[in-house]
């Protein structure tokens, strides 16, 4: 009986996946394969036919792949909730983030902000926004390439802050990680998973959902700067 099913998921996921699938595979006898880009990349894919069994998203983007019917019925399940942070160059000041007053200071002090394509990229537009920092700071921000990592432009010298899941800044050599945003300014996404329809193996597809929803995947999910979706308002980017 051919126990291998393949999946499909955005760069934020990338790590712990990875850690669960290694995990999987001995425990319980099921091969698993991520494949990882920009959230925005995998819905297209998704759009156009992939074939793959499992998908892991930002919610919302897989909330709109349900509604299409790109996945097999009551199977949308959140898994895990990640803080946006910010991140500075290795060997640079870092900014007190303490209150809305000092992230204010902090943004306004950057030369180049850089900030991602995906659903923590957003958010941070809209924060911007609220603060009513736009006109300000538009000709400071640098979006990262999809599927790229925000730090990135931290350690190649093209922004001086950064913000991003932290699951994608804790590990990048360079940077550091300055913390989460303070109080009402905080930014967290809960990213989701579902099996898809094009699965050639939904049974064995479910099966894996629930182990990466389990008890057991609490520890894994602490480890790569996540924790566990519980309820359903944590579902969505706030």
């Amino acid at each position: 009986m051919n126990r291998e099913i393949s999946g499909l998921s955005s760069m934020a996921t990338r790590p712990i996946l990875a850690d669960l699938s290694e995990h999987i595979r001995p425990a319980h006898g099921i091969t698993v394969r991520f494949e990882s880009a920009g959230g925005v990349e995998i819905a297209r894919r998704v759009r156009e036919g992939a074939a793959a069994d499992l998908i892991v998203l930002a919610d919302g983007a897989l909330a709109e792949l349900e509604r299409e019917g790109h996945l097999l019925k009551g199977t949308l399940r959140p898994l895990w909730v990640s803080q946006v942070v910010a991140a500075v160059p290795q060997g640079t000041p870092r900014p007190s983030l303490g209150s809305e007053p000092d992230l204010r200071a902090a943004l306004l002090s950057a030369k180049k902000i850089a900030y991602s394509t995906g659903p923590s990229g957003t958010a941070l537009v809209d924060l911007i926004a609220r603060l009513e920092l736009a006109d300000m700071l538009q000709d400071r921000l640098v979006q990262a390439p999809p599927g790229v990592p925000a730090g990135t432009l931290l350690s190649s010298g093209r922004a001086d802050l950064a913000f991003q899941q932290h699951s994608e800044l804790m590990d990048l050599p360079g940077i550091v990680v300055i913390g989460p945003l303070p109080g009402d300014t905080a930014i967290s996404s809960t990213f989701s998973a579902g099996v898809l329809a094009t699965s050639a193996q939904p049974g064995l597809a479910r099966e894996v959902l629930e182990l990466l929803g389990s008890d057991a995947a609490s520890k894994t999910a602490r480890a790569r700067g996540m924790r566990m979706a519980s309820t359903a308002e944590e579902r969505g980017t706030r």
